[in-house]
Order: C-alpha cells, then sequence, then structure tokens
C-alpha cells in the first residue's frame, strides 16, 4: 500500500482503504472488540498520541479520512507520513473513546482492486497538488457494492465507480455531469466530494456535494458501466467551500443528511426535502453571488464549521475529527444528534457559578445531560 486515504467500512471486520499512488482499493481485515465500550469521544488532543505510536513528530502528521467501524464505536483514522526529502508513508491507526491508539498492519490485506482509469501522473492543481490525489474522493458500501467517487483519465473526468464485493474484477465506471448554479455552467470534471446512500423517490440513491457546494441525487439504478450520466441538481448549498463529509441517519420517524463544509456551518437536510428536490425538475439557471447565494432545497444551519471529517458514531452521537482554533490541535469529539454543537465551546451566561436556572427553563435538562457528556460531570448540575 503506497497511500491511505478515504476510508470506508463494509462490515464490523473489514475496512477500505483507497490508495491513491498504487491506483487500488484494499480491503483490510480488522478486529472487533467483544463488546460496545459506549463511551462519548471526549480526546483534545489525538496528534500527540498518534504520533507517538507511529514513533515519528506530531508535525509530520496529515490527517486524511475517519470511519467509525460498524457496532464498536471505534474509530479508525487514515494519515500521510511525511518524511525526509519530500517522502511519505500511508498510516492507518484505531482509537477508542479512552484515548489509546493502535497501530493497523497495514500489510493484511485479504485483497485488493485496481483503478484502471486513474488521472495521468504528469499533471497537477496549482503546481504541486496531483491531479491523481482526487482519484477517490469518497467511498461509500452499499448491500454488497462498494461506490466509489473521484477522477479518471477520460474526457469526463468525474467518475462514479462501482466495485462488486468480495473483489471479483474491474469496476464498472459512469461519468457524471451536473449543473452548478454558481458557476453557471454543466460541469463534467469536477469530482464528488462527499456523498452518502438514502432512499429518494422510492429509490436507494446517492446524496452527493461538490466543491462550492452543488448538492445532487443519483439513483443507484443509473449507474451502468460505461454510460454517461446527468446528476439531478437539487441544491445550491453556498460558494466557496469544500465539502468535508456527509453522512446521513434517522432519528425518531424521521431521516436526516448532515453535510460539514471547509468554510461556513454544517448544513442539516431532511429526507422529506430531499424527496422533494428529486421530484421536481433539478436546477437550471444561475444564482447571483454573492447577494443570493442559496437555492433549491433548503437546509437547517448547524454550528459545526471546524470538523474536517465526520461519521455516525452510534443512533445518539456524531464523531467529529477537528481542529481547536487557537492551540490547532486535532481532536476527536462526540457530538450530539438533535443538538449539532459541544457546550465546552462556548462560554455565556449559563456557565457563570452564581447562575440559576428559572423554573421550567428549556435547556435546563439538556445541559445537565451535555455537560457530563463532555466530561464534565461535576458542572452537570
Amino acid at each position: 500500500m503506497q497511500s491511505a486515504t478515504k476510508l470506508a467500512f463494509a462490515d464490523a471486520n473489514t475496512l477500505f482503504v483507497a490508495d491513491w499512488k498504487g491506483a487500488r482499493i484494499y480491503a483490510l481485515p480488522v478486529t472487533a472488540p467483544a463488546k460496545t465500550a459506549g463511551k462519548p469521544y471526549n480526546l483534545k488532543d489525538v496528534q500527540g498520541p498518534v504520533a507517538k505510536a507511529l514513533g515519528v513528530q506530531p508535525s509530520a502528521l496529515r490527517f486524511e479520512d475517519l470511519a467509525v467501524q460498524p457496532g464498536s464505536e471505534v474509530a479508525y483514522v487514515s494519515v500521510t507520513v511525511q518524511g525526509a526529502k519530500g517522502k511519505a508513508s500511508p498510516a492507518i491507526v484505531s482509537i477508542d473513546a479512552a484515548g489509546k491508539v493502535q497501530r493497523v498492519d497495514l500489510g493484511k490485506a485479504a485483497s485488493s482492486a485496481a483503478i484502471t482509469d486513474a488521472p495521468a501522473a504528469d499533471r497537477n492543481f496549482w503546481r504541486d497538488v496531483p491531479q491523481q490525489t482526487l482519484t477517490v474522493t469518497d467511498m461509500r458500501f452499499y448491500q454488497n457494492k462498494l461506490y466509489v467517487a473521484g477522477l479518471s483519465n477520460r474526457n469526463f473526468a468525474s467518475t462514479l465507480r462501482v466495485y462488486d464485493y468480495p473483489f471479483s474484477g474491474k469496476a464498472q465506471a459512469t461519468t457524471i455531469e451536473m449543473y452548478h448554479p454558481v458557476h453557471n455552467q454543466v460541469e463534467t470534471r469536477a469530482p464528488i466530494r462527499s456523498m452518502t446512500v438514502m432512499t429518494i423517490g422510492g429509490e436507494p440513491s446517492l446524496v452527493a456535494a461538490y466543491t462550492c457546494t452543488p448538492l445532487v441525487v443519483i439513483p443507484l439504478k443509473d449507474l451502468k458501466d460505461g454510460a454517461h450520466i446527468a446528476a439531478k441538481t437539487v441544491g445550491e448549498m453556498g460558494w466557496g467551500s469544500a465539502p468535508n463529509g456527509l453522512v446521513s441517519f434517522k432519528q425518531g420517524d424521521s431521516e436526516y443528511a448532515l453535510l460539514v463544509n471547509s468554510s461556513r456551518s454544517a448544513d442539516l437536510l431532511t429526507a422529506a426535502e430531499l424527496n422533494a428536490g428529486a421530484a421536481a425538475p433539478g436546477l437550471n439557471t444561475p444564482i447571483e453571488v454573492p447577494a443570493k447565494p442559496y437555492s433549491g432545497v433548503k437546509a437547517l444551519m448547524t454550528p459545526m464549521s471546524a470538523v474536517m471529517r465526520l461519521d455516525n458514531l452510534n443512533e445518539q452521537q456524531l464523531l467529529a475529527l477537528r481542529r481547536e482554533d487557537a492551540s490547532g490541535q486535532m481532536q476527536l469529539v462526540s457530538v450530539l444528534k438533535g443538538a449539532y454543537l459541544r457546550l465546552s465551546d462556548f462560554v455565556n451566561e449559563y456557565d457563570f457559578s452564581d447562575y440559576r436556572y428559572p423554573e421550567g427553563d428549556r435547556y435546563r435538562d439538556f445541559h445537565k445531560f451535555a455537560r457530563g457528556l463532555e466530561g464534565y460531570p461535576e458542572l452537570a448540575r
């Protein structure tokens, strides 16, 4: 394995790893704990412990992706270790809620599949960003198939590859175009950056986000080898930002998609809103930038702008890999679904020692619960 970037679990015992340098997808066997720890993550600095486990300096680490092992609530994090003279090597670690870091043996991959149409090695963005780093931009596993978004060497470079698993041979490849309202053009090169699988309009579909930030819906049944399809643009979520992660989950009787972004707050979308957007004709006219940055499906702003990577931890919590603003420390922390914030990120009226909640205050019980969850049980009053 020459590189380790995007991650996705097939089940508790199989982790997929994208290797853009080697143009392969690996299936890596991992061990599931005997039981779930069931504890929240409040790790304020994981960069130091990860570096110690790998025997390198913290500054040598580039964090790539996060995936939570199904059922175990153990986080797997891929990193690139920058060595001398520009040499880089891949690593993956597991991290539990207690902060225990273990290196994963990349030499134990059970099987792999080739990416036969990867971009050319001699093409760069911004002088020193190889196009090949975008060979795989996201992966999702659904019903024995691995869906892989990224770039190819085709004229229509934006590509969705579909691998049967267990791996049985070459991927089916579909090239994708979509209308981008901010740019007012049909785009065939820019790849999907984040995606999730949801049932939209009665069909299993990819809900996918691109940079700067159009949102599209693609029925899985349309992904056929050699096909070129136009994804339906259902939303324009705002300009000047890149998707950092897209997850879907259920709460009560409702299903949601949550998109975290590089340069602004996260977007929470309901399945009902996405269904309505998919049933409509799709966006095909430009928006006014910067006066009117949004169009199509409506999202609820959620305060998760610092998140670099995101996954579902369990039914109640998300797990976020993020950097703390002042120190730059990499953190791995739980975030409550429904709240989409951590109380300990803020200091406000509620946090003064002489504050007393009024009778019937709507936030008191939530504050008590969240303070304990975030590692401050003495403040859960």
